[in-house]
């Protein structure tokens, strides 16, 4: 693969931190790269290093000559005056880049309700983002950088593209970087990631899934290592106490298998326990919407809505913006009353909402954290274990020093999850989440998520983040034609019922204005649902072979896998001293590595085509 562009011992240093120290990386063609790391540890800064946008304070970046690279920056850089066409296409003729596949794709999927004459001046936040990242796309770049390019798309916008990128940054066409806190969104898209942390940047093969396996094991080799060396010192101290020969042992090491590494873990939630704890403090009813309908004049938002929430039960609600989800909340929480039907509440009911506006920490923004804090409960039972309120703040990612600092000083991150831990120390029976991942990385969003794991309560999500979702619900509704739709199948069925209604034309209409008018729902259709992209097309003849051929594969898998498994045994027992024996037993158990490789990546091919 050709290379693309590379930094060299890159330095970036301010007077009180130093963001990077000696970093040296590149990008080659093929390259899907996500980055992530924690909120102020340099994603953003690495990005616009590369891209040229600042120079760094020692080191250089080099680019190959003639090679062109784009960025989305998360700050808005569109000129308010240009009109949307022109931002996306400038002065190309109509004729030339309507005939293109790839604009219509990029139009149809991003743009194709926003009227192409419309000022960028008069947008909204989410169109101008939408708008510069469809400009983005549209140009013919060897690299393009995206920062945070899933915020303001709804789930159907993320899914279409990670299909889009996929389509276009095959091996060898080009290079892609991309930060974002989108788990799924990165494990789709990205064939590496990036990890930035206390001034380096970690390389990892495969996308978010095989990133958090791989770093498993590295702080498990770590942890092991630091092991052994302690044990080393206080036997060199007893030593050295006792006055007798020293001692020594030959070293033993072996790597676990990633399943071995999360074999004893127990289930993320123990939901019969959970549920028990919930009923207890709920009873036996929550909320109860029976027949609800909500008209706004001769709008009909809601119709027939039956829903009957269970204590404990813990709900993602899917649909696009402006397909009724704030409304169906606001019925929960006693906000709005129904137009047609009725809700039942139970007595015990106390509904909390953590909106995306930060409302609860206005009044309190001139207040010292350790205040905030001191003013609510002074313990929490969290996963059995009774914690201080100091304990939750450091399980959330505060430190000593964010004690001590007003709250309006705080990041918009450390503000959320502020606002967040205020109210699960209010201690309410109804958790309702309206778009909680804002401002977060993903290492505090897995810590969210573990503190959600032990909350005895019913919970309500929102979100487009399919991971978050499908990570914390264990059920999953749609609000579909002002209807309320159970998915057994998850966000999989979701996509594909968006798909089909899309194609039927009773999906979210296309702004006039728009020259994709004709062409943008069997566009959208087609990037709607990853499940309908990947619909069975084979004869029965053809599934049976390919259902045979996943079937030997399986069982070479499990073959290589218990060869492995001796190779490993086979290292730790060797004599470390022989170089040469262990070199041949490392170069088989690379050979055995790569084709597990090339097996699993064939199984996943087969896989989607039954």
């Amino acid at each position: 693969m050709a290379h693309l562009l590379g930094a060299e011992s890159l330095h970036v240093a301010y007077p009180n931190r130093t963001i990077f120290d000696s970093v040296s990386l590149g990008l080659d063609e093929g390259d899907r790269i996500g980055i992530v790391g924690r909120n102020g540890d340099g994603k953003s800064t690495l990005m616009r290093l590369l891209s040229g946008r600042i120079e760094p304070h020692g080191g250089r970046v080099t680019v190959r000559r003639g090679v062109q690279v784009a960025m989305l920056d998360q700050a808005d850089t569109l000129d308010p005056d240009q009109t949307v066409g022109h931002a996306i296409v400038g002065d190309i003729p109509e004729h030339e880049w309507a005939g293109d596949a790839k604009v219509r794709d990029v139009i149809s999927g991003l743009v194709s309700d926003i009227p192409w004459d419309a000022r960028i001046g008069d947008l909204s936040g989410g169109q101008r983002r939408r708008t510069a990242l469809a400009a983005v796309l549209m140009g013919d770049h060897d690299a393009i950088f995206l920062d945070e390019p899933t915020n303001h798309l709804d789930l159907e916008g993320v899914t279409w593209l990670a299909r889009h990128l996929k389509q276009r940054w095959t091996p060898g066409s080009g290079g892609l970087l991309v930060v974002t806190h989108d788990r799924w969104f990165l494990d789709e898209v990205c064939t590496t990631t990036w990890e930035v942390h206390d001034g380096v940047v970690d390389p990892f093969e495969g996308g978010y899934a095989a990133y958090v396996l791989q770093r498993v094991e590295r702080d498990r080799m770590a942890a092991a290592s630091e092991s052994r060396r302690q044990n080393l010192m206080r036997k060199e101290l007893a030593w050295l106490r006792r006055g007798a020969p020293a001692r020594t042992s030959k070293p033993k090491f072996r790597i676990e298998a990633a399943n071995q590494l999360i074999a004893d873990e127990p289930p993320v939630r123990d939901t019969v326990s959970l549920a028990q704890m919930a009923t207890s403090r709920l009873g036996k009813d929550v909320v109860d919407l029976l027949d609800v309908g909500v008209s706004y004049g001769d709008k009909e938002v809601l119709r027939g809505i039956e829903w009957r929430i269970a204590p404990g039960e813990r709900t993602g609600i899917l649909g696009v913006n402006g397909a009724g989800k704030s409304t169906l909340l606001k019925l929960v929480t006693g906000e709005l009353e129904p137009t047609v039907g009725r809700v039942k509440r139970g007595k015990t009911v106390r509904v909390v909402t953590l909106t995306q506006d930060l409302a609860e920490l206005k009044e309190i923004e001139h207040q010292r954290v350790n205040d905030v804090i001191a003013s609510k409960r002074t313990t929490y039972v969290a996963g059995g274990k009774e914690m201080t309120p100091g304990q939750l703040l450091e399980r959330l990612g505060f430190t000593n020093a964010h004690l001590a600092t007003p709250v309006k000083d705080l990041s918009g991150g450390q503000r959320r999850r502020l606002q967040l831990l205020m109210i699960l120390l209010d201690e309410p029976n109804v958790l309702v989440l309206d778009e909680p991942t804002n401002d977060m990385d993903t290492d505090m969003l897995a810590a969210i998520e573990d503190l959600l794991d032990s909350w005895p309560g019913t919970l309500l999500v929102v979100s487009h983040d399919r991971y978050l979702l499908e990570r914390v619900t264990d059920q999953q509704y749609a609000v579909l034609d002002g209807g309320f739709r159970h998915l057994p199948g998850g966000v999989d069925e979701y996509l594909t019922l968006r798909a089909a209604q899309v194609k039927a034309g009773t999906g979210r209409p296309t702004a006039s204005g728009s020259p994709m008018d004709a062409g943008s729902e069997a566009s959208a259709g087609a990037g709607g649902s990853a499940g309908a992209d990947a619909a069975s097309t084979l004869s029965s003849a053809e599934q049976r072979a390919v259902t045979k051929e996943i079937g030997a594969i399986e069982r070479r898998l499990s073959k290589l896998d218990a060869q492995i498994k001796k190779l490993h045994a086979a290292l730790a027992a060797h004599d470390q001293a022989d170089f040469t024996g262990l070199a041949a037993l490392t170069a088989d158990l690379r050979a055995l590595e790569d084709e597990v490789g090339e097996q699993e990546s064939r199984w996943l091919e087969l896989s989607e085509q039954v």
